[in-house]
């Protein structure tokens, strides 16, 4: 109930109209007048009259939202196949000794934000700051040692006789890892899709320093949702988190049952 109250809190608040928001000496635990408004604000189907703070038709959250799906999906893509292949490396032909695992695993040893300061000037130089292929490169980089860690030990479960019996009937090395190991791992796989979809989906710090207008995602459009009549904008706020909630929520709803695999691979059946 008390990790409940935070999601019950969102949805209330994202279908109040502005006056019960945050009035003074009152809590208002249910909207009393149910509106669609915030919703509307926020994807810019309401007019400059009815919205405060939407004053054109450039601050509708669809763009920011669309950057999000592009720069998120493009670097979950990239770091799971980039990942996966690493992984297979490291477990199957040892590739970079017993230090390699370690030294990708290091990325993740200090907060990204360490990073940022000498990305900005290198990605700036390049052309590469305010683009969503520079954020989806970000995000692949920083999510690339996850998938790694996360397919690495469940490739290490898996019994190396069963590539190699692959091997012997005549199948190569690509055909065993596509035809055999691959399929014996996909849980993992899913696992690690979906952990780092949801990292880069998310993320605001990164997003904050490396994007400003042209490549703006979601998440920094929500912490900027502000207006001279309420400061904050808590219904927008509210209606915002819970449309971003819808993709993860797919994502793992398509992927549950190779989750439900993967998340059950080693245990003792009866």
């Amino acid at each position: 109930m008390v990790f409940g109250f935070p999601l019950y809190w969102t949805v209330a608040m994202a279908f109040k109209p502005g006056p019960e928001w945050n009035p003074l000496g009152e809590v208002i635990w249910w909207p009393r007048q149910p509106t669609l408004a915030n919703f509307e604000m926020v994807l810019g189907l309401s007019g400059p009259k009815d919205s405060p703070f939407l004053q054109q038709p450039s601050r509708s959250a669809l763009h920011p939202i669309a950057n999000s799906l592009v720069a998120a999906g493009c670097g979950t893509i990239v770091a799971t196949i980039f990942g996966v292949l690493a992984a297979y490396g490291i477990t199957r032909f040892r590739a970079g000794g017993r230090h390699l695992p370690l030294a990708i695993l290091s990325i993740r040893f200090v907060p990204p934000i360490v990073f940022l300061i000498p990305l900005f000037v290198l990605f700036a130089y390049l052309g590469l700051w305010d683009t969503l292929p520079g954020l989806a490169i970000l995000y692949a980089a920083f999510g690339f040692p996850l998938v790694v860690w996360l397919v690495r030990s469940s490739l290490l479960e898996l019994p190396r006789e069963l590539s190699e019996a692959a091997i012997a009937d005549g199948c190569t090395h690509w055909g065993a890892f596509l035809k055999v190991t691959l399929p014996q791992v996909k849980g993992a796989v899913a696992a690690a899709v979906l952990f780092v979809f949801v990292i880069s989906w998310s993320d605001l710090v990164i997003a904050l320093v490396m994007t400003q207008d042209h490549a703006q995602t979601a998440p920094v459009f929500l912490a900027s949702l502000e207006s001279d009549e309420f400061q904050r904008e808590f219904g927008p706020q509210a209606a915002l988190s819970l449309i971003l909630m819808g993709p993860p929520l797919a994502l793992g709803l398509a992927m549950r049952r190779h989750l439900v695999r993967g998340l059950s691979l080693g245990t003792i059946r009866r």
